[in-house]
């Protein structure tokens, strides 16, 4: 039986709208189940931290449940191979953190290219490293340290929490642009490495904000500087390290990345529904709690951040010649 023109236009029209219905629906209902988010680090560090404040908001925004995933090791290599390789439908995310684009140039033989393989969807937070000494030392201001430093060459030692964290480059990219001739001394974290600063076993610390600003305000360890452009509205009485030494920035920062092609719509969701979160008060106060401060970007915005940081730190690996593997 031969069906009439109108009506077989009719039935190719409705088979058409149904055919993109599960597009449409995947798109409109996203997150649908469960999404995880990867963190390179165990449960209670920073980036730990920061993972769960924005799941949590993301849970609240989106309902859905944003599950912390939390795979150490290797300084975040493992999350992040497991999150570049994992399926690109915007249920896998990685919490991006510094290690993230510093490993690009520490290690060799990684599995992975970190800007290849994850996209950038959102920026979270910026917090403040500061440079901090032991109490005793006759220092109280970057000049006096440079100078110092030139006229005991080697006799100065700067902790770091490992070699090729943030603490550690943070210190040799001050090196690389004052010329000081300061030893590392590298520990399996920052307490330990706290702990011989206030003793006056290492003399100086490029450490972030929330794991010194106790012992700062109890007057154990002596902040001189902060290390990002602007002051920090923890110490607002502390200048920056660029205030003496013009161009200087090293900060610790977060952001939440994916697997590369994961769809643009899926990334256009997740950005906007942080951005609101940053722009949240409670939220804005949570990271303050923890000497942050927001740093929202779009998702292209972010992912110039990354490479710009790639290159500024293969630099500073390259000056300190450090390779991890």
């Amino acid at each position: 039986m031969r069906l009439p023109r109108r009506q077989i236009l009719k039935l190719a029209a409705g088979s058409a709208a149904f055919s993109a219905m599960p597009r449409i629906v995947r798109a409109e209902t996203y997150p649908a189940r469960p999404v995880h988010i990867i963190v390179g680090f165990p449960p209670g560090a920073a980036s730990d931290i920061n993972a769960r404040l924005i799941g949590d908001w993301l849970s609240q925004r989106l309902n859905q449940q944003f599950v912390i995933d939390n795979r150490p090791g290797a300084g975040s290599n493992v999350g992040t191979e497991a999150a570049a390789h994992a399926p690109a439908d915007g249920y896998t995310l990685l919490l991006v953190t510094p290690p993230n684009v510093i490993n690009m140039s520490l290690y060799d033989n990684l599995n992975f290219n970190f800007l290849r393989d994850i996209a950038p969807v959102a920026s979270i937070m910026r917090t403040p490293m500061v440079m901090e000494v032991n109490a005793g030392l006759p220092i109280k201001t970057v000049g006096e340290f440079i100078a110092y430093a030139k006229a005991n060459p080697g006799k100065l030692n700067f902790a770091s929490s490992g070699n090729g964290t943030g603490s550690h480059v943070a210190a040799e990219l001050f090196k690389f642009m004052t010329g000081v001739d300061i030893v590392h001394v590298p520990y399996r974290g920052p307490a330990q490495a706290l702990t011989d600063l206030i003793s006056g076993r290492v003399q100086v610390m490029f450490d972030v904000l929330t794991s010194s600003i106790a012992h700062i305000r109890a007057g154990e360890v002596r902040a001189i500087a902060v290390t990002t452009a602007a002051r920090s509205a923890a110490l607002p009485d502390v200048p920056t390290v660029a205030d003496t030494v013009p161009g200087y920035e090293s900060s610790g920062w977060a952001g939440v990345g994916a697997p590369a092609n994961t769809p643009a719509d899926v990334v256009a969701t997740l950005n906007g529904a942080i951005g609101a979160g940053l722009a949240d008060a409670k939220v804005q106060a949570s990271l303050a709690d923890l000497g942050a401060a927001p740093m929202p970007m779009t998702a292209a915005a972010f992912g110039k951040f990354l490479a710009d940081e790639t290159a500024k730190w293969a630099k500073v690996v390259k000056f300190a010649n450090i390779k991890l593997g």
